[in-house]
């Protein structure tokens, strides 16, 4: 059975967040998982044919002024029109590090997301305010949900 790919597009421009893609990394990872090959790339290097070969997408952000990063905005500007027609339905999480509330970051990914016709596999997780171990855990666990979705056929 050929592998399904579980693209990480997620923006990680410090310690912390560096560690949240390595979390979802292996989650994905997950012995349990079979059929699943995960790949992140930088926002400001995902390509549209990064999105083009793609079963599910994970999305990463650091809420920036109440909005999400600039390197992930630019993600989607270059891509948007490109993936379109092409990838509607596309299964997808978000996950934001947010040093308030992260309301606006998720309220601009989710308008993005709704116009490209995505499907959301769960709600977003926001990780608020100051840093918290458990927040590697719950990324950990994004991406071993989306993994094992892909993997079973859920999605």
């Amino acid at each position: 059975m050929p592998k399904k790919c579980l693209l990480v597009v997620a923006h990680a421009p410090s310690d912390n967040t560096r560690k949240l893609v390595e979390a979802v990394l292996r989650g994905a990872a997950s012995p349990d998982i079979e059929n699943v090959a995960t790949r992140w790339v930088a926002p400001l290097l995902a390509s549209p044919e990064d999105v083009m070969q793609a079963d599910a997408i994970i999305l990463g952000t650091t809420e920036n002024l109440g909005y999400m990063s600039g390197a992930l905005k630019d993600f989607f500007d270059r891509c948007y029109y490109p993936v379109l027609e092409e990838k509607q339905g596309l299964p997808c999480a978000l996950y934001i590090r947010a040093g308030m509330d992260g309301t606006g970051t998720r309220r601009a990914v989710e308008s993005i997301v709704t116009g490209l016709r995505w499907n959301w596999a769960r709600d977003p997780l926001v990780l608020r305010g100051e840093w918290q171990d458990s927040f590697v855990e719950e990324a950990e666990e994004l991406g071993l949900y989306m993994a094992a979705g892909l993997d079973s056929g859920i999605f």
